[in-house]
């Protein structure tokens, strides 16, 4: 056979191996092009449109500059959903971290007759121990409560100006808040007198520096007091002050002598004006020593009147004399009235009248106890509805004909002492008042003995039990913990903390929102407070929920930076176990990727719990129309606060 004959037979085999390697090599290219749109249009979706995405036969290799390792890596498995991960190659670049921004270091110093207080953050360079000394010598003082902490980043600028003066701002002021910061420096302080304000303030000034601000406030209040008023008491459990006025610094200093001499070791004094007379440090100094004599009781003093009253049990030899020496060493301005009170049977304790006022937390007053007459029953809750609001009064009261005479105005007398208090109770019997409760202003025990004295008239008895609440305080207007609660979500509401994708650390945009955070929170005092952190569903249960933890560490970490004093946080990451909207759309999963604070361990409200009176009232009905149940316990404020917040969470 000719080889002519063969001729076409390798003609088309070689044209059928040309049409494969020509058909393979069409498919390969359509395959690389297919997979390479596909990876592109994931990432795109998923948010890495920073990535570049190139075919190599089979292969797909990815390049660009990520933010960070956990986003480069979440890019790569991002492809790996859509080609097989082997044939992923990843050549991207990691963008180098910024350093973690220093925090704001700043030192409150507080001064008063106890010692200094230094609260702040400060950084770990700085000779810490020597500032202190330094405090020590300029104020003359040994007790400095450090009570600072330290982070490691540099001494900032105008850090040694701002501390220099705060050591000399506090070695000259005996009472004074100093806020220094390298940005500026706050100052508040009291002065005795005008003169000691004006000298106070010009050393201020020649000691302020150069290179940063400084505000000072110096106040030297002088308040007018009405009655002017001291009652000085001996109990059981030693000497103390219900109330203290001076006239003068001098007057001021001579009693608190007299008060330190008879055995209070911090004795408070206010100087103020209305003085009945310009020798009532000497009258009270001669009183308070006649009653160190006696042992027990009181002595009041209400302008020119002086109420002395021993107690049970006193000598009526060791009384008489020493009521005598009183009367014979006062100034002729004042008029003494003085009582021995006789021992009470049992029996006659058992069944003496009393009347009781008592205002519940919740706001709610209950008036129990016996009235002398239907009319004194109707002003006396008119005053009790003027002084706590109508809707929040219960009247229980029982008319007794046979109580001694003022029995009435002693009772609107113990109501207006008890309006002076947030919370407590007013007992009245025959010959005592009893105040006792809780309340917000620093100066109420003082008011509550100078109503007292002058509306019971000379010689009467009263106690007073009332302690100062600092959060109670309304010029302070401190918030309540729900309050703060709401401050913090309804800044995260304004300004989402929006993490990067697959990171937990701090943006520069969640840092600021912190600060604004740690701003709101100033103010707020024993709050327990939960970071909680929320992600989508997408990406593994496992992940989302270590991511999440994470983050709310982040978050509580950052605020912990900024030392936010008053609040106790703890962290809680719950990953996708509680959304708030679909996890099915973009829009559902953006809500559901959130930072939210709630209320931890919120106090249930107290109920007031009136003494019992059923030995006196058994046959006791509500009277009148303002008779009605006794108010219920308030709820707990609810502890959840939903605005929604937080930032990208990542497969």
């Amino acid at each position: 056979m000719r080889i002519s004959d063969f001729l076409p037979v390798f003609a088309a085999l070689i044209a059928g191996l040309i049409l494969s390697l020509a058909g393979a090599a069409i498919g390969a290219r359509v395959i690389e092009g297919t997979s390479t749109k596909a990876v592109e249009n994931q990432l795109v979706m998923r948010g890495y449109d920073w990535v570049d995405v190139q075919g190599d036969g089979l292969q797909i290799v990815l390049t660009g500059t990520a933010p960070d390792e956990q986003t480069q890596l979440a890019a790569q498995r991002a492809a790996g959903h859509v080609v097989d991960p082997s044939r992923v190659i990843n050549v991207m670049n990691v963008v180098q971290q910024e350093d973690i921004p220093a925090p704001r270091f700043s030192i409150e110093m507080l001064r008063n007759d106890s010692g200094i207080s230094l609260i702040g953050l400060v950084p770990s360079g700085w000779d810490r121990e020597g500032f202190i000394e330094a405090l020590k010598r300029a104020s003359g003082t040994g007790s400095v409560a450090d009570l600072l902490e330290q982070a490691d980043y540099p001494v900032p600028e105008n850090w040694g100006d701002a501390t220099e003066f705060g050591r000399t701002a506090i070695g000259l002021l005996p009472r004074a808040k100093i806020s220094i910061a390298a940005d500026g420096i706050t100052l508040t302080a009291l002065a005795d007198s005008k003169d000691q304000k004006v000298t106070f303030e010009r050393a201020l000034i020649r000691a302020l520096p150069d290179t940063l601000p400084v505000a000072i406030d110096v106040a030297a209040p002088r308040p007018v007091i009405t009655p002017f008023t001291v009652r000085f008491i001996i109990d059981e459990t030693g000497p103390r002050f219900d109330a203290c006025v001076a006239e003068t610094p001098s007057g001021h200093a001579r009693i608190l002598a007299a008060a330190k001499a008879a055995g209070i070791e911090n004795p408070t004094c206010t100087i103020g004006l209305g003085s009945p007379t310009s020798q009532w440090a000497s009258a009270v100094e001669t009183g308070m020593r006649a009653l160190q004599e006696l042992g027990q009781g009181s002595i009041t003093y209400s302008d020119g009147d002086v109420s002395l009253i021993a107690a049970e049990g006193t000598s009526a030899s060791l009384f008489d004399r020493v009521v005598g020496e009183l009367e014979a060493d006062l100034p002729a301005t004042f008029t003494l009235h003085s009582s021995l009170p006789q021992t009470e049977t049992e029996t006659e304790e058992e069944t003496r009248p009393e009347f009781i006022v008592i205002r519940s937390p919740e706001g709610q007053t209950q008036l129990r106890g016996r009235i002398a007459d239907e009319r004194s029953q109707a002003a006396t809750e008119a005053l009790a509805k003027a002084a706590f609001g109508s809707q929040s009064v219960y009247s229980a009261m029982r008319v007794d004909d046979s109580l001694p005479e003022g029995w009435s105005l002693r009772a609107m007398a113990s109501i207006e002492a008890l309006a002076q208090l947030n919370r407590g109770s007013a007992t009245m019997t025959e010959d005592l008042v009893t105040v006792r409760g809780e309340t917000g202003n620093e100066n109420a025990r003082a008011e509550i003995a100078s109503l007292l004295s002058a509306k019971l008239g000379d010689g009467e008895q009263f106690t007073i039990d009332v302690s100062y609440v600092r959060k109670l305080d309304p010029v302070l207007n401190l918030p309540t913990p729900q309050e703060c609660v709401d401050r913090a979500n309804q800044r995260i509401a304004a300004n989402k903390i929006v993490f990067d994708p697959g990171s937990i650390e701090l943006n520069a945009a969640a840092n600021e929102t912190l600060d604004q955070i740690a701003a709101a929170l100033e103010d707020c005092e024993d709050i327990e407070m939960e970071i909680g952190a929320h992600s989508d569903s997408q990406g593994g249960e496992v992940m989302n929920l270590n991511l999440s933890t994470q983050r709310a560490n982040s978050v509580l970490d950052g605020l912990l930076m900024r030392r936010v004093a008053g609040v106790s946080f703890t962290a809680q990451g719950y990953g996708e176990s509680q959304p708030i909207a679909d996890n099915d759309t973009e829009e559902g999963r953006e809500a559901n990727r959130r930072i939210e604070f709630k209320l931890l361990n919120a106090e249930e409200p107290e109920t007031a719990t009136p003494q019992d009176e059923a030995q006196q009232e058994t046959s006791e009905e509500p009277q009148g129309e303002n008779a009605a149940p006794e108010a219920d316990a308030a709820t707990t404020e609810g502890a959840d606060a939903a605005p929604e917040d937080d930032g990208e969470t990542e497969e």
